[in-house]
């Protein structure tokens, strides 16, 4: 059983990420646990790797825990550490997806899967994944539905922001919402991020630039839809760089623009 842990406790051998694991295998005992951090109260970014890691090809038995949780679906004071909601998805093609319906988390799986709540407390602990998710992803990987209940509605389902950064990788490649390129291959256009402009040629491949040339490019990351077919999103790629360090550190939601020089 793998068992992928997205969440924004800091980095992968942060003690909430050690704590987290260690009560999921107590529930999982068999779970081989990897954990994927994202930026604090990231919704956008973790949104965006918990549908990489769920909708792709990958073990059957296999579990996206994922706990960004900012609770600003309320701005009054929470009762006992009340957050948001927490839901269960099951994918096509085995994935189990657990996890609160916060911000933009759900977003890029709304249309590809069907979401329902789960009755887990919502309150009572400041750590909520810790203390009350573990148990709960166990009893549904053993097979209890009895804390599945009524279906996520659509409408409390954000969709997903178009053209902005969703995820910077370890490289400092960023990962876009673009789907189209707005030019032919080997033309360059103008991009800008935030407060940063540059150039960047349009490719269909990252490595068919020269070294110190910026690309736009399809990236490595996408998923095959319900439907048929497949999304691939495109990503700026600097070969030999960090595409993020030259475009300033652009933050998961920062406005994407690309036009023709």
């Amino acid at each position: 059983m793998l068992v992928h842990v997205v969440a924004d406790y800091g980095v992968a051998g942060d003690l909430a990420f050690a704590e987290v694991a260690q009560r999921l295998v107590a529930a999982l005992p068999a779970a081989a646990i990897v954990a994927t951090p994202v930026g604090p109260f990231d919704t956008l970014a973790a949104g965006f790797v918990v549908a990489q890691l769920a909708l792709n090809d990958g073990p059957r038995e296999r579990v996206v825990f994922h706990n960004v949780a900012p609770r600003r679906d309320e701005t009054d004071p929470r009762r006992a550490n009340e957050g948001e909601r927490f839901t269960l998805g099951e994918a096509p093609n085995g994935a189990v997806v657990v996890g609160p319906n916060s911000g933009h988390s759900l977003a890029f799986l709304g249309d590809q899967m069907p979401l329902f709540y789960l009755d887990v407390p919502a309150a009572g602990s400041q750590f909520r994944s810790r203390d009350f998710l573990p148990a709960a992803v166990g009893r549904l990987v053993g097979g209890d539905r009895g804390a599945v209940g009524e279906p996520v509605p659509p409408e409390l389902l954000p969709g997903v922001p178009a053209n902005v950064v969703a995820y910077t990788d370890g490289y400092g490649n960023l990962k876009t919402t673009h789907d189209e390129p707005p030019a032919p291959n080997g033309e360059r256009v103008l991009v800008r991020v935030g407060h940063a402009a540059t150039t960047a040629i349009v490719s269909d491949g990252s490595f068919s630039v020269a070294e110190g040339e910026l690309a736009l490019a399809p990236g490595s990351s996408g998923w095959p839809l319900q439907g048929g077919g497949e999304r691939r999103f495109l990503e700026l790629f600097l070969r030999g760089g960090s595409a993020a360090a030259r475009l300033g550190h652009p933050a998961p939601g920062t406005p994407v623009i690309l036009s023709r020089t």
